[in-house]
């Protein structure tokens, strides 16, 4: 890990190695097209090793991603990611916790599939299980949660192949999760937000600004933790590839 590299959450560095795992089927210097780059910090990451774009609609939160991922050679984009990248293709499309808050989700994967040449790479995260649906994702947009089955199939019905899930988060997420949910509910009381509007404060909200190190070296017991429950369902989110076919 760079030493300069931005603050992840806690529940970022939980998805950062399964991440890293579906990228290494992508080439150092490819093309990638981050959508929904947050404030950056894992845009940030990526930059480093890959030509990178990132797109942004929330303006506050791409003015810190831009000046982060532009210090690490990438680019960041604010509007809509298919407007901006209308007739660009590259060899990987990232989407972390973008998914579940897009009321149509199959139409949403349809056209970042577009935005791939052939052979190229997706990957995706999103939150897990369905009955876990809470007080948080109703406060930050979210139209549903997932599934690894409901997920591979998914990606499978949009014509993907080499599908690849992983589950992480256990068991720390699930403590995390809590104390997101609390923080939720008190919110929810004063104001309950249109999907548009807690989308928008999802990539700005419990975010951390500096002292990185303390949520690096406290998730990563949790982190190593984690492995052995890849395969199951035993978690509190999603990291997902595949890839489409060579000759689509």
């Amino acid at each position: 890990m760079h030493t300069s590299s931005p603050p992840l959450t806690p529940n970022a560095w939980l998805r950062w190695g399964p991440i890293r795992r579906a990228l290494r089927r992508v080439p150092r210097g490819a093309r990638l097209l981050e959508i929904g780059t947050g404030q950056g910090a894992m845009g940030a990451r990526l930059a480093r090793r890959f030509d990178y774009l990132g797109v942004e609609q929330d303006a506050d939160a791409a003015q810190l991603a831009t000046a982060r991922i532009g210090a690490a050679g990438g680019r960041v984009l604010v509007g809509d990611a298919l407007s901006l990248t209308a007739g660009q293709r590259f060899d990987a499309v990232c989407a972390f916790e973008v998914l579940e808050h897009l009321e149509d989700d199959r139409a949403a994967l349809t056209a970042w599939i577009e935005r791939l040449d052939p052979g190229g790479r997706l990957v995706v995260s999103v939150p897990q299980g369905p009955e876990r649906f809470g007080p948080w994702d109703a406060a930050v947009g979210h139209y549903r949660r997932y599934s690894p089955r409901q997920l591979s199939d998914l990606l499978w019905g949009a014509g993907l192949e080499d599908v690849q899930v992983w589950t992480y988060g256990f068991p720390l997420g699930f403590l995390l999760e809590a104390v997101r949910d609390r923080v939720a509910a008190r919110a929810l009381q004063d104001h309950t937000p249109t999907a548009e509007e807690g989308t928008a404060r999802s990539g700005r909200w419990l975010q951390p600004r500096r002292m990185g190190w303390v949520t690096a070296a406290g998730t990563l017991p949790f982190r190593l933790l984690q492995r052995p429950f890849g395969r199951t369902r035993l978690g509190t989110g999603l990291v997902a590839t595949a890839r489409v076919a060579p000759g689509g």
